[in-house]
């Protein structure tokens, strides 16, 4: 890990809300980024945060639709094996749908039913509690991701399940030239590690999870409840 060009302040961690224990790390770019050493969440300096007009227009700029079959093939990296889940008449919920809601569209075309929500382009009435939430690609942008784990469980069953999509950082080598860090309203990198305390934090267990980019939770309500089987 290597010093950075900026004052080594002491920042409260905008997950865990541990203060003191932050680390300065170097990113792709020229923000501050902060490592915590509670929950290995990296997050940017609020000074570097764009405003909410300038990240809206930035996601302008995706082409993030139903017409678009290379979006598709990303999304089915989640959708697919979410589906092992899920069956049938559940309903569900799109967190952080962006301009172009396209996951409903999936879901609905498998026999779901999928509410769309975006802070900056969907207010619409959410129809809680959901079976299930798909927040996808969305956890990068959270300025305050407690307080959005907060607001995800409460709009969660009991025993519901959470699919979460974002690249996870590995090592502050890699860390330090990441394309991921380069898209500037990306503010917050989850490492496992990270993904292990949301779960004990907010009672969930993993379920299923690939390399780089997606885990499956499940709502589990306490740590001893055995996992359930997939629907295969």
């Amino acid at each position: 890990m290597s010093t950075f060009l900026f004052p080594n302040l002491t920042l409260p961690c905008p997950l865990c809300l541990v203060s003191g224990s932050t680390t300065d790390i170097r990113g792709a770019d020229r923000r501050r980024y902060y490592l915590c050493d509670n929950c290995s969440l990296i997050f940017v300096d609020p000074e570097h945060h764009l405003s909410p007009e300038q990240e809206k227009a930035f996601y302008l700029n995706h082409e993030n639709n139903i017409e678009n079959a290379g979006y598709i093939d990303f999304l089915n990296r989640i959708v697919q094996p979410m589906l092992s889940f899920l069956t049938r008449g559940m309903r569900g919920l799109d967190y952080g749908c962006g301009p172009g809601p396209t996951l409903s569209l999936l879901l609905n075309q498998k026999g779901m039913r999928c509410d769309d929500y975006d802070p900056l382009f969907t207010d619409c009435a959410l129809r809680t509690p959901y079976d299930f939430v798909f927040a996808t690609e969305c956890f990068e942008h959270f300025h305050r991701p407690g307080v959005e784990l907060q607001r995800i469980g409460s709009l969660l069953k009991p025993r519901g399940w959470l699919g979460i999509m974002t690249e996870r950082w590995t090592t502050p080598e890699e860390f330090a030239n990441w394309y991921y860090t380069r898209d500037p309203t990306h503010v917050c990198f989850y490492h496992v590690n990270t993904l292990d305390y949301i779960c004990k934090q907010y009672g969930y267990s993993s379920v299923w999870m690939d390399q780089s980019r997606v885990a499956i939770l499940w709502r589990n309500g306490s740590a001893t409840n055995a996992l359930p089987a997939p629907n295969h």
